[in-house]
């Protein structure tokens, strides 16, 4: 029985890392590496330029459109809706990355 309730414990922790927007990811963002940078080399005067791949970005903006999904009524099933509802998410995605700051 003990063996039964691990396996189904390591099962549900491995299944919330999969279904989680964020996942269970080892990865540092790009702000830890310029303050662990930052903090490892206190001699240095100069700003840190760290470069941000393009995976991240991709990530960060599939995040925020599976946030602008969340906030609206589930996709529809037919082809001519979903066309709508993809031009209407995309039009909320640029919306809100021209209301960003540039950084």
């Amino acid at each position: 029985m003990f063996e039964v309730t691990l396996l189904f414990l390591v099962m549900l922790v491995i299944a919330a890392c999969v279904f989680l927007p964020v996942g269970c990811s080892v990865r540092p963002s790009a702000k830890s590496y310029q303050q662990s940078d930052a903090a490892g080399d206190p001699c240095s005067d100069s700003e840190l330029i760290v470069s941000v791949d393009s995976t991240s970005k991709q990530s960060f903006l599939t995040h925020l459109q599976s946030e602008i999904e969340s906030a609206l009524f589930p996709r529809p099933t037919d082809s001519i809706l979903q066309r709508h509802y993809d031009a209407l998410v995309n039009a909320e995605l640029e919306n809100r990355l021209a209301a960003m700051p540039d950084s």
